[in-house]
C-alpha cells in the first residue's frame, strides 16, 4: 500500500502545476514580458507572483478571462480577478500564484517588480518552466 505524500509536497506540487498553467496561458495568448518571481520564503502570501503586459486593454482584458478559464477546467480552482472592467491592471488571485496583467504604461508607473524582487530571484519566465 503506497504511503501517501506529505502534504507540504502536495501542496507544492499543485501549486508549480498552477505556476506552469499559468505560464503555458500567458504564452499562448501573446503576454509580453512576463516575470515570475518566486515569494516562497519571502512572502506567505503566495508561492509566485507574475507580472505580464498585454498591448492593449482589450488583450488584457482577454488574457485574464481566458487565464481563469483554465485554472477552473484544468484545475478546477476558483480564482478572484479584479480589475476587469477597466482592463488598465487586473489582478488574478490563484491562492498559490497571484497574476498581474498590465497596460505597459501603467505596468511601468507602478513597477511592482522592482518592489518585490528583492534584487534576486526575479527571472523572465518561459513557459513550462
Amino acid at each position: 500500500m503506497p504511503v501517501p505524500a506529505p502534504a507540504s509536497t502536495e501542496a507544492h506540487a499543485q501549486a508549480e502545476a498552477l505556476h506552469n498553467l499559468v505560464l503555458r496561458s500567458l504564452d499562448d495568448d501573446q503576454a509580453v514580458e512576463v516575470v515570475s518571481i518566486p515569494l516562497s520564503g519571502k512572502s506567505n502570501i503566495a508561492d509566485y507572483m507574475v507580472v505580464a503586459s498585454g498591448r492593449s486593454s482589450r488583450q488584457v482584458s482577454s488574457m485574464a478571462q481566458k487565464l481563469s478559464e483554465r485554472i477552473k477546467q484544468e484545475l478546477g480552482r476558483n480564482v478572484r480577478v479584479e480589475g476587469l472592467p477597466v482592463a488598465d491592471w487586473v489582478l488574478i488571485d490563484a491562492d498559490d500564484v497571484i497574476v498581474h496583467l498590465f497596460r505597459p504604461e501603467v505596468r511601468s508607473f507602478y513597477n511592482l517588480e522592482r518592489m518585490w524582487a528583492f534584487e534576486e530571484g526575479a527571472r523572465p519566465a518561459a513557459a513550462g518552466a
